[in-house]
């Protein structure tokens, strides 16, 4: 099958559309490879361009961004199965069928199969004559419609398939059977003339199947050995002839089965070669929704633990802390996050947690920093009733609450030096007391700590210890200052600007070029907390569904242009004037920043952060 996009929402949906040439271009301008009538839509939005080992997405400078699985990207290689979002239209990526499926025999094979009483024929799938161009049986239109099949969810494409099944070939029952037991991924759909009730099928035939990879048919009297586990299931059914192809896939997703008993209704080789056909046609569909009802799971599993937008970049820095969580996650090991406030340390931390076994436990946060020592100690450890005054009843701890799960412990640099040496002794004999007990309680804990403070000069300055930071210092995480990655900063604006706008006015936002170009310029002290709470701000006080500059933060509109920086006339011309106004008053107060902010009636500290950003310093000799 070529690539190509099925459109699920949006204008287009529905709609399928195959992928041609090098490149193809989306967007709201008529010159794009696939228009999208959107207003939501920028006039060049994105491109896909084909590399040698797929696709790969690329997003223009739109105003909405584009996004992948729920994330936004600049650059993005797709898999099977993506789902592709611009605007208000989301793609179903489909890359075809996968290759190097095992070959077997060119053509059907009629041999014994060793059992008595019965005929086998084996054929490999993708020799069936069905599948060939220049063969066209009257019962291409069955398998037609199979292709042709709309998006649907794995259960709905699976009753699609079984209807043609019976409607083409002389059997009374039809499957469609996962390749294990538990079927987690693909269902089992049954259709026969008593409904969609299950009924008895040969295992040993569907587990033949799946490890030769090859279809089967069995054509039978029922004169069989006593013994023969093979036939024992569809023995007691009264089943004359029955046929079993697995559904392409690596490992294969499932079998596709039918079976009659009905006296001179057999099934035969051309029936075989039919099913085979139909099976590797439907197989790709059928996996691209059953991936696509996975990552909605997954979607659902992160959304119910917290972890909703989760972490967002696409810089060597910020895949450098994806790789270390994703090798890390798996592991029972401590973990110490280190980075500045609102770099995302407690987003690394559940990102972990959510990776973890650990993953359907409680995940518990303390901010050691916000609690004085007794409280702290007691939110950690829990207390007994009359432990100390106010203590009027038993209080679990935090220890005992994330039993089997995650304690996160936030700021650990800011722990009293007397409970650093009792979170030691957690971490190494994995017990604790409750404040006012002796009674020792097992601690099942996986302990991820973070920190803002510089842990080696806090040992040095005797205020944390050693063998605390080396137990804590397992495996560690740095969380880059966005500063240090400004790439990043449209893909976390889109991210915000779509997260707020639905929040908030129940639709996505976009942000203006010119915002932009000021968001990426900004230092960003406060990092990606920062930048979250400016788009939110922007959201609550813009007047359309695009952020515009003066939506904005002053402090970004204060910011000195770059050379190349795309500023608006408006804000060039204001922030001339600011410069004029602050130079004149700091001269004429004899170069004392206090009289200066006096006479422009601004408050000192404001004032040094205006010469600051404005970039004065050299000018009024400050």
């Amino acid at each position: 099958m070529p690539p190509t996009l099925v459109a699920l929402t949006g204008p287009l949906q529905g709609q399928t559309f195959e992928l041609r040439g090098d490149e193809v271009a989306l967007g709201r301008h008529p010159s794009n490879d696939l228009r999208l009538t959107d207003p939501s839509v920028s006039r060049h939005h994105c491109v896909l361009r084909r590399m040698d080992a797929g696709w790969r997405a690329a997003d223009l400078e739109s105003r909405r961004g584009t996004f992948v699985n729920g994330l936004p990207v600049r650059e993005r290689d797709l898999a099977h199965g993506d789902f592709l979002v611009i605007g208000e239209s989301t793609f179903l990526v489909s890359l075809g069928t996968n290759k190097g499926e095992d070959s077997g025999p060119a053509g059907g094979e009629v041999e014994d199969s060793g059992l008595a009483g019965e005929t086998e024929i084996r054929l490999a799938i993708t020799d069936s004559i069905y599948l060939k161009k220049d063969r066209l049986p009257a019962a291409l239109a069955g398998l037609l419609e199979i292709a042709a099949a709309p998006p649907a969810g794995s259960a709905a494409l699976a009753q699609v398939l079984l209807d043609r099944v019976l409607a083409a070939v002389p059997a009374e029952r039809a499957a469609l059977l996962p390749a294990d037991e538990e079927g987690e991924d693909l269902p089992p759909v049954y259709l026969s003339p008593a409904g969609d009730r299950a009924f008895p099928v040969s295992r040993t035939i569907v587990e033949r199947a799946l490890k030769d990879r090859q279809a089967l048919l069995i054509d039978r009297d029922l004169n069989r050995k006593p013994g023969d586990d093979a036939s024992g299931s569809v023995d007691s059914a009264g089943i004359r002839s029955l046929a079993c192809v697995p559904l392409p896939g690596s490992p294969a997703l499932g079998v596709l089965y039918a079976d009659t008993s009905q006296p001179g209704a057999r099934l035969g080789e051309e029936h075989l070669q039919w099913l085979a056909a139909a099976a590797s046609l439907a197989s790709g569909a059928l996996a691209a929704a059953l991936r696509g009802e996975r990552l909605e799971r997954e979607n659902r599993r992160l959304q119910a633990a917290e972890l909703g937008f989760g972490l967002v970049g696409e810089t060597p820095a910020m895949k450098r802390v994806y790789d270390v969580i994703t090798r890390a996650a798996p592991t029972p090991s401590t973990v110490l996050i280190l980075g500045e406030s609102g770099t995302g340390k407690e987003l690394a931390a559940r990102a972990l947690h959510g990776a973890s076994r650990r993953a359907g436990k409680p995940f518990m946060a303390i901010n050691c920093a916000t609690l004085s020592a007794t409280l702290l100690e007691s939110e950690l450890f829990g207390h007994e009733r009359g432990a100390f005054t106010g203590a009027v009843e038993r209080k679990t701890g935090k220890l005992e609450v994330a039993q089997g799960g995650t304690l996160f412990l936030d700021e650990m640099g800011e722990m009293p030096p007397p409970l650093q040496a009792k979170l030691l002794r957690v971490l190494q004999e994995r017990t604790f007391e409750r404040v006012g007990s002796t009674r020792p309680i097992q601690a099942d804990v996986r302990v991820i700590a973070a920190t803002n403070r510089d842990l080696a000069k806090a040992i040095t300055a005797g205020t944390f210890r050693a063998d605390l930071y080396y137990r804590l210092n397992v495996v560690s995480i740095t969380m880059p200052p966005l500063r240090e990655r400004r790439e990043d900063v449209p893909l976390l604006a889109s991210h915000f600007a779509a997260r707020h706008g639905r929040e908030i006015r129940g639709r996505e936002v976009g942000i203006s070029p010119e915002a932009r170009a000021l968001l990426v310029r900004y230092d960003w002290p406060g990092n990606v907390r920062e930048l979250g709470n400016a788009i939110e701000r922007a959201v609550v006080l813009g007047q359309d569904d695009t952020i515009r500059p003066e939506d904005l933060p002053e402090t970004l509109l204060e910011t000195a242009p770059a050379a190349d920086a795309l500023a608006p006339r408006f804000h060039d011309a204001l922030n001339d004037l600011k410069r004029r106004l602050i130079v004149k008053a700091v001269h004429e107060s004899g170069g004392t920043i206090t009289r200066a902010a006096e006479r422009l009636g601004l408050h000192p500290n404001h004032l040094h952060r205006l010469i600051t950003t404005l970039g004065l310093r050299d000018e009024i000799g400050d």
